[in-house]
């Protein structure tokens, strides 16, 4: 499908320098990058995801200061463009375990080598991180995130680093290493309150999130609440009430309907299992109580207080 074809990819640091750069069909500028930089930068508030130039569709995602982009000269699926590149990301991400400026430098020839199995003449042509393991065969070099966050003693040793999970996805390091697999449960919560500090309305964006390290891909077993209902069955008093949910393609839900039991075989690297949303009124975490003053002529002072 041609409105289908990518012609170019790169990925800018925060200063516009050109970390990664492939023009796959050779139809486009190459000063590409430096066009697109020029725009986002100057652009009046928040540059959009996807802008036209010059005939030219820009693609582009943010991910830890960095820019992912992505031009086509055809008139692209915008939802087909974001996808791609989120995707990338997460295949980039796997294989060199962390997403940043550092590790894309130290990683270029082997993010050059899964760009060429990636896309084709502008084609994509996979991006399974597992599937990519028989083409791939540069080792990622390690790089070690730094955190501005402060450091905390647990005292429960069999807690382990959230840092454990920046592992890239490399037969070598396969070799060496214990089977492990990480699983997150992310939550966003979305809450509009009244100005008395009551919840107008409320919503929760889920999803469980792993990150496999075994090896032969074994049967997994993951047991969910047995109050769990789905939709407009869950009236009942005590259950766990979802609005929808969706799954990755690996889960075998034959036993789900009746057991909540999810069986998968997880494919390496980082997928979500299953993604839900919650629209049921619960106890926020937190409370927010405003205070407005007035500070004299065409002043207002505002004050807002979290409750925890």
């Amino acid at each position: 499908m041609p409105a289908l074809s990518i012609s170019h990819f790169f990925i800018l640091s925060p200063r516009g320098d050109s970390i990664i750069n492939q023009n796959f069909r050779h139809d486009t500028a190459t000063n590409a990058p430096e066009i697109f930089f020029r725009k986002a930068k100057f652009w009046k508030g928040e540059a959009p995801p996807i802008f036209l130039n010059d005939g030219l569709t820009y693609v582009n995602l943010k991910r830890n200061g960095l820019w992912f982009v992505l031009v086509s000269n055809r008139n692209i699926s915008p939802s087909f463009g974001v996808e791609l590149l989120n995707r990338m990301c997460s295949v980039i991400k796997d294989y060199c375990g962390i997403l940043n400026e550092e590790a894309i430098r130290k990683n270029f020839i082997l993010i050059i080598e899964l760009l060429g199995e990636i896309i084709d003449f502008g084609y994509v042509q996979g991006l399974s991180t597992e599937l990519l393991k028989t083409y791939v065969f540069s080792e990622p070099m390690m790089v070690e995130q730094s955190s501005k966050m402060p450091s905390f003693n647990l005292k429960d040793n069999k807690t382990i680093s959230s840092s454990a999970v920046q592992k890239p996805i490399s037969l070598s390091e396969r070799k060496s290493t214990k089977n492990e697999i990480f699983v997150d449960i992310i939550e966003d919560l979305n809450v509009t309150f009244q100005p008395d500090g009551r919840v107008a309305n409320m919503e929760i964006d889920g999803r469980i999130q792993m990150k496999s390290y075994l090896s032969g891909n074994p049967d997994l077993v993951v047991g969910l609440n047995q109050d769990l209902a789905i939709g407009k069955a869950g009236n009942l008093y005590g259950s766990v009430v979802m609005d929808d949910c969706n799954f990755h393609e690996c889960v075998n839900l034959s036993e789900f309907e009746y057991d909540r039991v999810l069986q998968f075989n997880p494919p390496d690297g980082e997928f979500v299992v299953m993604n839900y949303r919650i629209t049921k009124e619960i106890v926020p975490p937190f409370r927010i109580q405003p205070f407005m003053e007035d500070a004299g002529p065409g002043r207002v002072d505002l004050l807002s207080l979290i409750h925890i």
